[in-house]
C-alpha cells in the first residue's frame, strides 16, 4: 500500500535530486516493486504456547509512490532553438568537472540549424574551438565544411556539436567521467534537434554515444539505433588530416548517410 514520506525523507530526496540536476541528469527510473511473497497461515494457540519467545520483527512498508522528477528547463517548449538556450543557460559557467579548472576558455556549446535532419558529434573542442567557443572552427573545422559541402549542404543546414563542451588540456582524448559528467546535456540536445541522421566523427563519440568499446574498422558500415534515430560511424576530421588516405573511406561513409536522407552530391567526394 502506498505511503506517505515524511518532511526530513522529502528534503533529503530533494536535495538528491537537485544534486543530480547540476550534473545535467533530470531522468530517473525505479524498479518494479516484486509481488508480495505469501505468508503461512498463523499457528494454532496450542502451538504457540510450544514456540520459544522471539522478538517482535516490524515489517517496514515499501514506498509504492513515484519519485518526483524536476523538469528539464527545455520541457513543454515547442520552439527548439528557444529550447536549445534553455539548456545553455542549465549548464552556466559549467563547473562540474576538472576541465574548469584545467585552463579551458569558455563552454563550446554547439553551432547549427535547430532542426537539423543532420547532425555531427565530435569528440572534445580544440584550442581555435575554445577561443571562438564555436566547434569545428579549426583545421579540422574546415575538412567539415568540405565534408557539409560535398554531401550537398551547408554548414548552417547540420548541427553540430562535441561529446564534452570544453577543451582538454593539451587536447589530449577526454577521460571517461568527463564524458559521462558532459554527455547529459548533449542527449538533450539530440533530444531537443531531433535529427534524421547522427554521425559520430571519430572513436571517441562512437563509444561513448553507443557505449561498444570496439576498432572503428568495425563500428563503421553499418547502421546504430540511437534512441530512435539512426547513428553512423566515421573517422574524424583531424584524423583525416593526420592520414589522407582515409577521404575515400570517409567518403563511402557519407554516401551512406546522403541515401538515407534523398541527398544528391554535388561533388565526387572529399577534397
Amino acid at each position: 500500500m502506498p505511503i506517505t514520506l515524511d518532511a526530513e525523507t522529502k528534503r533529503a530526496l530533494s536535495e538528491r535530486l537537485r544534486f543530480y540536476n547540476e550534473l545535467g541528469i533530470y531522468d530517473f527510473y525505479r524498479s518494479p516493486v516484486a509481488a508480495a511473497v505469501s505468508t503461512p497461515d498463523p499457528p494454532s494457540e496450542t502451538q504457540r504456547d510450544e514456540m520459544p519467545r522471539q522478538k517482535t520483527a516490524t515489517a517496514v512498508p515499501v514506498v509504492d509512490e513515484d519519485l518526483f522528477v524536476a523538469p528539464k528547463p527545455e520541457s513543454g517548449v515547442a520552439d527548439p532553438a528557444q529550447a536549445l538556450r534553455l539548456i545553455r543557460e542549465d549548464i552556466g559557467d559549467c563547473t562540474r568537472c576538472r576541465l574548469a579548472k584545467q585552463g579551458r576558455k569558455q563552454i563550446v556549446f554547439g553551432v547549427g540549424n535547430p532542426k537539423a535532419e543532420l547532425m555531427f558529434i565530435g569528440e572534445a573542442p580544440g584550442a581555435d574551438e575554445d577561443q571562438q567557443g564555436e566547434p569545428f572552427v579549426g583545421r579540422a573545422g574546415q575538412l567539415l565544411n568540405n565534408m557539409i559541402k560535398a554531401m550537398g549542404l551547408r554548414r548552417e543546414d547540420v548541427y553540430i556539436a562535441n561529446i564534452i563542451k570544453c577543451r582538454p588540456p593539451g587536447n589530449r582524448t577526454p577521460e571517461r567521467d568527463e564524458c559521462d559528467t558532459c554527455s547529459p546535456f548533449l542527449m538533450r540536445q539530440i533530444a531537443v534537434i531531433h535529427p534524421k541522421v547522427i554521425v559520430a566523427l571519430g572513436a571517441v563519440a562512437a563509444k561513448t554515444l553507443l557505449a561498444i568499446n570496439a576498432p572503428m574498422a568495425e563500428l563503421r558500415g553499418r547502421w546504430y539505433d540511437f534512441r530512435g534515430t539512426k547513428l553512423a560511424v566515421t573517422y574524424h576530421p583531424a584524423y583525416l588530416l593526420r592520414d589522407p588516405r582515409q577521404k575515400k573511406e570517409t567518403w563511402k561513409d557519407l554516401q551512406i548517410v546522403m541515401k538515407e536522407l534523398g541527398l544528391q552530391a554535388p561533388a565526387k567526394g572529399v577534397e
